[in-house]
């Protein structure tokens, strides 16, 4: 049995919120209209949702059986309120949003007004591209909802090519934290380690860490742990010891828009991969010692 066409309002015609938008309309559903206001929203829009009309909010509120709020974290909840301060939502209406961070519980007012109301993230790093629509096939989405709307929010995700995972309300926080700090740190450290390979005249550094990355990453994600190797996990103090130098010196003589933090990532991050090593005590007190100590002070 086919699922039930909905008029889709997008509320949010950013990175994610046009994707989805699209995906949902590649599947047969109508899209009632989009809001978006930067200018960079509005060229999304007219990419990925052609001849899908930009409205205000309380136009997308009452002509949509769906709402799909695709908005930063922070605006969700005032956005939410704001609707239904107007009066203007339909009992029975879906209101579906996209953050990690949330469950349901910040759509509550919208609730009260009889709106059925879903949570569903996709754990994907969104271009806002057409690219993204073939990275959704298969992509986890966590979904929160009231045992009773589970299945639509199942259904959803199917329909965009994903795979439903429920996550309870309070274990939101968690979730999101556990998703953001893999990728969105992973983009720093990448980061750190092209700028390093490029001081040193390398001309395509992403390519040249391309390899070692994958299998680091692959390698990661099957034995987490027991995929670490390195100066830390083997115990080579003197080599630990050149990395604080030369890194040190990397910061000092970094470029005036360059944060020049990569020193105290690397201090940082190889303290937790020596809290994961077997090593001989008094090797481990070594490598703690020479990462925990002040770093030299700035030349002026």
């Amino acid at each position: 049995m086919t699922p039930p066409r909905l008029g889709i309002g997008v509320i949010g015609a950013g990175r994610v919120g046009a994707v989805l938008g699209a995906a949902l309309r590649a599947e047969g559903h109508a899209l009632t209209g989009a809001y978006a206001v930067s200018d960079a929203s509005r060229e999304r829009a007219a990419e990925l949702l052609p001849g899908v009309p930009l409205l205000d909010v309380p136009a997308l509120v009452e002509r949509s059986e769906m709402l799909l709020l695709a908005v930063p974290d922070d605006q969700l909840g005032p956005l939410a309120s704001g609707i239904a301060a107007t009066g203007l939502a339909p009992g029975g209406q879906l209101v579906v949003h996209t953050s990690g961070r949330y469950g349901t519980e910040v759509l509550a007012p919208l609730a009260r007004a009889g709106a059925a109301t879903l949570a569903i993230h996709p754990a994907m790093t969104f271009t806002g591209t057409r690219t993204d629509l073939r990275r959704l096939v298969g992509c986890p989405m966590g979904i929160t909802a009231t045992e009773e709307f589970l299945p639509v929010a199942a259904a959803l995700v199917v329909e965009m090519g994903g795979e439903a995972v429920v996550i309870a309300e309070g274990d939101r926080p968690l979730y999101h934290a556990s998703l953001a700090h893999a990728a969105n740190h992973l983009v720093v450290l990448v980061d750190q380690s092209r700028r390093a390979l490029a001081r040193l005249g390398i001309e395509d550094p992403g390519a040249y860490l391309r390899p070692l990355l994958e299998a680091a990453l692959e390698e990661s994600l099957q034995r987490g742990n027991g995929a670490l190797t390195g100066p830390v996990v083997r115990g080579d103090a003197g080599t630990v010891a050149a990395h604080l130098d030369a890194l040190a010196d990397l910061d000092a003589t970094a470029a005036p828009l360059e944060p020049g933090d990569v020193s105290d990532t690397y201090r940082a991050l190889a303290l937790a991969a020596l809290a994961r090593a077997r090593l001989p005590e008094g090797d481990r007190e070594t490598i703690r010692a020479l990462l925990e100590a002040a770093p030299p002070p700035e030349e002026s």
